[in-house]
């Protein structure tokens, strides 16, 4: 867990400043991740989304302190550990039905909601970067319409199927998960 811990925190530290993201791909991944939610999709999925929209969420309000002028970069920093920790809460909600149970249901050690929270936020970043290569090698114009949602958004559902297919399949076949 400690390592777990460790590689968030190097993670976080090494993170440009931000890039906003668009708010149609907000609406589409928060849509995804309610939708999940709604219907009892594993949590793992439901994490994936969650980290993807988190990630989202801290991009909007990155930009939004650009445009006011902030450069302390600790304000960034802080911006990313206020809605990490907000979707941390997931776990600690006082009611007689918690959303999340802290390692009640876990995937190769870890719980699946935090992995996939963290699969989740891995995969929008590394599609952000490959979207802003792209724009760049293309002459500052993405390569079709919508790109700059389409590459978030389809790398979150391609992420979505592989681990749907992992959690679906391995037990099948006799490999414990946990």
């Amino acid at each position: 867990m400690k390592k777990l811990l460790f590689a968030m925190l190097a993670f976080i530290a090494a993170m440009p400043v931000a890039n906003a993201v668009c708010p149609v791909c907000t609406i589409a991944v928060g849509a995804g991740l309610e939708g999940a939610r709604l219907i009892g999709v594993e949590d793992i999925i439901t994490g994936i989304w969650a980290g993807g929209l988190t990630l989202s969420l801290v991009g909007w309000t990155a930009n939004y302190m650009r445009k006011r002028g902030v450069k302390a970069r600790i304000w960034y920093a802080l911006n990313f550990v206020v809605y990490y920790a907000l979707l941390a809460m997931v776990y600690f909600v006082p009611s007689g039905n918690p959303i999340v149970v802290f390692n009640e249901f876990c995937i190769w050690g870890i719980d699946q909601f935090m992995l996939g929270a963290i699969v989740g936020t891995v995969v929008f970043f590394a599609m952000q970067v490959w979207y802003e290569r792209i724009k760049k090698n293309n002459g500052g114009h993405a390569l079709f319409p919508f790109q700059k949602v389409v590459m978030p958004f389809g790398g979150l559902l391609i992420a979505t199927l592989i681990f749907w297919a992992i959690i679906r399949w391995l037990p099948e076949i006799g490999i414990v998960l946990c």
